[in-house]
């Protein structure tokens, strides 16, 4: 596997090694040890996630605060997603800056989002299934989330904004700033 660190520190892209022939093809989608030796920490995932979704779906920004905080590592398993994570950390040389990066059924990358960041994603293609680890249970106590259009953010989520389908729950999340007077990671 290759792994890459972003311009977040702490955020790292991992592309496995896929094996292909006339059969198919194979990876190793999870190496614990490898995993932890390539991002320099220790990261115990407790548990995993999947959504089906169809194509304009925008699911996000999220994050868990407190002792819940979680550290995610995502995947797309069928289709395609723009995945963004946005830090959170107000220490951070980077602190209100997102990272954006398509994850598909092709290239297998997958991203490692650490504790104290924001994340979401918007479907690109139908019937795409994301897959997602998580480092610390859900916790609907401590849930909390920023807009998707925040005007601080910037996000560029690829496709036209009455083209996303997106949770009521998500339209009324408060916008960076708020969110950051609400909650402390």
């Amino acid at each position: 596997m290759i792994v890459e660190e972003t311009y977040l520190k702490g955020c790292f892209i991992i592309t496995p090694k896929i094996f292909e022939d006339d059969r198919g093809y194979f990876f190793e989608s999870f190496n614990e040890k490898l995993f932890e030796k390539e991002i320099g920490q220790r990261v115990t995932f407790v548990q995993d996630n999947q959504s089906k979704s169809s194509k304009g779906v925008l699911r996000g920004l999220h994050y868990q605060t407190g002792q819940f905080a979680q550290a995610k590592l995502v995947r797309v398993i069928k289709g395609s997603v723009l995945d963004v994570c946005v830090d959170l950390r107000r220490d951070s040389e980077t602190f209100g800056k997102h990272y954006s990066i398509v994850l598909d059924d092709k290239s297998q990358q997958q991203l490692f989002i650490p504790k104290g960041f924001a994340h979401g994603f918007v479907v690109l293609e139908d019937d795409t299934l994301f897959s997602y680890k998580c480092d610390a249970y859900y916790n609907k106590a401590s849930e909390a989330g920023i807009i998707f259009n925040d005007n601080h953010l910037n996000i560029d989520w690829a496709l036209p904004e009455e083209d996303l389908i997106i949770s009521e729950k998500d339209k009324v999340l408060p916008t960076f700033k708020k969110s950051l007077n609400y909650h402390e990671y």
